[in-house]
């Protein structure tokens, strides 16, 4: 659209990638044109969709109704005239350079000039399709991985005369969709295949050398990577073709170590799958690892020091689009400096190649690879500040929050920086805290660390509130606890009508103690705040706009407009609450003046919360009510050493996300 929305989305080929990205864009509301060459293969395509989705009706992902309005946005061509009107088409025919261009020649002609036209390629250079256009600066890449609809990683590919403009968009429609963006340089293989296709190939190789059967390095593959499937078996689900056709365009443009093994072409030749049957030998398991984890680190290693992608971005696309249980560079800082060096000095030796700088650096200095998950992003005199963890839903740990402090604070003493936004990449804001800090704590018994941890949270928050910059929180998707808190510190609130608000801190042993007992009710009132806090309700961005809990909801494609007229205003310090509709009208009425047992005795949802935590809680609210916000924080943080001692405490963290967690009230 002219105003820089998304309206109609088209897919060109109606393959098994090419179905699976129409259909989770018409899962999250678009309008989706879906155009292979003749009417069989697109009718088969939307009968793919459409099992998919009865599958997930089986599953309970999806009701028979939703299923039926996610199919009637999808229309099916054959005609390239009938994107005329689209605003972006993503190209996901197969990998054949001239059938590519071709594609992207009859866009061109088709297609308004402001419409981005991506490519879904997994191996071509998106410079070399974009020759194939006129207007080569709406020509991107935007990579999926199988199975697109369920697979959140995408891959963001600038090609050399992409426009920042369209990437930019193309970046902020991933987001709507809820998928993980990473960015990569236009490179053979980007990021994720760079170094997944030549894992397969090395697993090839292991078992052609006989230094392990099948067997052995599939399962040794399962443990060292923490996945469900080891390599053999990926190739069978996933096509032995594809398989050989990423080494070949690989190895074509960086040498062998990155070709495709003769034992896998006489695979391929034969059109057999790989036989997974037999026993495996946990003997061997080491020096399988070791093989495969050699070759993921130097290539890793190669990718970034070419500048194709971060270290995070590398580490974010192998947990997120192949769910290993740790990226490359986690799994060097966890195998130690000195021996990935050893395995990476023997992948240079065997295939006469040279270590990477970034990684020679790294091992010289002794130091394991360090992580940044706060990025800046200056822009017109506004930084950006973006929490970078999509894959723990930007939960905030010692790490994030010290970055974090580091960032804003540089931006606030900016003389050149006139806003400052607080946002978090992927499907959430930031889903709270990491609870994985404080059950380590809790078994550990060292409560103080997370009194520690909780002060230097409150002291950026308040150095969030007092600054004299405006500071808005742009929230996207998920805000749960301590997100919520550190929205409620800036000086404005803006969401998108995905966004959604909780506190959910009674349901799982705790309380919030990062200002959320006290600057909730500035926001919304004493009762309002106690039903928030103590209920742990899901509040939609609309519910909490209305009960001014946050200023603005807008389409998500205007959330940066509105990011920058609430920075246009300055800092706000005191708001007007809104007239209540009637529904929150009644609860603030059960709230108002019910003491915590007597709400416990009403309020059927507070008998699955801690009581302990209850009381607390409901105790910080009442007293804080017209307290300095100081004052507020420092009554949350006497309380911590108390509250965290409980069992209840220990149970609620330790369950979350396993189990319902039984309280005692001890």
């Amino acid at each position: 659209m002219a105003d820089g929305t998304f309206g109609t989305l088209a897919v060109v080929g109606a393959g098994n990638m090419g179905s699976g990205i129409a259909q989770k864009m018409a899962s999250e509301g678009f309008s989706v044109v879906l155009l292979d060459g003749d009417h069989e293969k697109v009718s088969r395509g939307l009968r793919g969709i459409e099992k998919t989705l009865n599958d997930g009706v089986e599953r309970k992902l999806f009701t028979a109704e939703q299923v039926r309005e996610i199919l009637s946005r999808i229309r099916a061509t054959t005609r390239f005239e009938d994107l005329a009107a689209v605003d972006l088409v993503v190209e996901a025919v197969f990998e054949d350079m001239a059938v590519k261009r071709d594609v992207f020649a009859r866009l061109d002609a088709a297609c308004r000039p402001e419409t981005i036209l991506a490519t879904n390629t997994s191996s071509f250079p998106v410079g070399d399709l974009a020759r194939a256009t006129k207007h080569p600066g709406r020509v991107l890449g935007l990579h999926f991985f199988y199975h697109p609809a369920k697979n959140r990683l995408v891959e963001v590919v600038g090609g050399a005369r992409s426009s920042a403009a369209a990437l930019r968009r193309a970046w902020t429609l991933q987001e709507r969709l809820g998928k993980t963006p990473i960015r990569s340089k236009d490179a053979c293989g980007f990021i994720v295949n760079r170094f997944f296709g030549p894992w397969l190939a090395e697993a090839v190789r292991i078992l052609d050398e006989g230094i392990a059967d099948l067997p052995t390095i599939e399962a040794a593959a399962r443990q060292a990577f923490g996945i469900g499937m080891g390599p053999f078996e990926l190739m069978n689900v996933t096509g032995i073709p594809i398989a050989v056709h990423t080494d070949d365009t690989l190895g074509a443009a960086f040498g062998p170590l990155y070709g495709t093994p003769d034992r896998l072409r006489r695979q391929f030749e034969s059109g057999r799958l790989w036989d997974l049957t037999g026993e495996s030998d946990a003997s061997t398991f080491d020096a399988v690892a070791d093989r495969l984890a050699g070759v993921v680190f130097y290539i890793a290693s190669a990718l970034v020091d070419e500048g194709v992608g971060t270290i995070e971005d590398t580490d974010i696309g192998a947990r997120v689009g192949l769910r290993w249980r740790r990226g490359p560079f986690e799994l060097i800082n966890h195998y130690g400096l000195p021996r990935a060096a050893a395995l990476v000095d023997g992948v240079a030796r065997r295939w006469n190649v040279p270590v990477p700088g970034v990684f020679a650096r790294q091992a010289a200095s002794g130091a394991a690879f360090a992580f940044t998950f706060v990025r800046r992003e200056d822009r017109d005199g506004v930084a950006t500040l973006t929490i970078d963890r999509p894959d723990a839903l930007n939960a905030l740990n010692e790490a994030v929050m010290a970055q974090l402090g580091t960032a804003f604070r540089a931006a606030a003493a900016d003389p050149a920086v006139t806003g400052i936004v607080l946002a978090g990449s992927g499907k959430a804001f930031v889903a709270g805290a990491d609870v994985r800090f404080f059950i380590k704590n809790i078994e550990a018994k060292n409560i103080p660390k997370i009194a520690q941890f909780t002060r230097a949270g409150q002291a950026l928050l308040l150095e969030i509130q007092r600054c004299r910059t405006p500071v808005v929180a742009r929230v996207q998707g998920l805000a749960l606890g301590g997100g919520v808190e550190l929205a409620l510190a800036c000086h404005y609130i803006v969401a998108t009508p995905r966004a959604t608000f909780a506190f959910p801190e009674t349901g799982i042993g705790i309380y919030p103690g990062l200002g959320g007992t006290q600057r909730t009710t500035a926001r919304v009132g004493r009762a309002l705040a106690k039903w928030l806090v103590l209920s742990g309700e899901t509040v939609t961005a609309e519910q909490a706009a209305a009960i001014g809990l946050i200023d603005r909801v807008v389409p998500y494609e205007a959330l940066d407009a509105a990011v920058r007229e609430c920075i246009a205003r300055g800092p706000v310090t005191s708001r007007t609450p809104p007239a209540l509709p009637d529904a929150f009208r009644a609860i603030a009425s059960r709230f108002a003046a019910a003491d915590i047992d007597a709400l416990r005795a009403s309020e059927t949802r507070l008998g699955y919360k801690a009581p302990i935590a209850l009381r607390i809680a409901a105790d910080l609210i009442d007293r804080g009510e017209g307290t300095a916000i100081e004052q507020g924080i420092a009554m949350e943080l006497a309380h911590l050493d108390e509250i965290f001692a409980t069992a209840d405490a220990y149970e609620g963290l330790a369950s979350l996300g396993r189990r319902r967690p039984v309280f005692k009230g001890e």
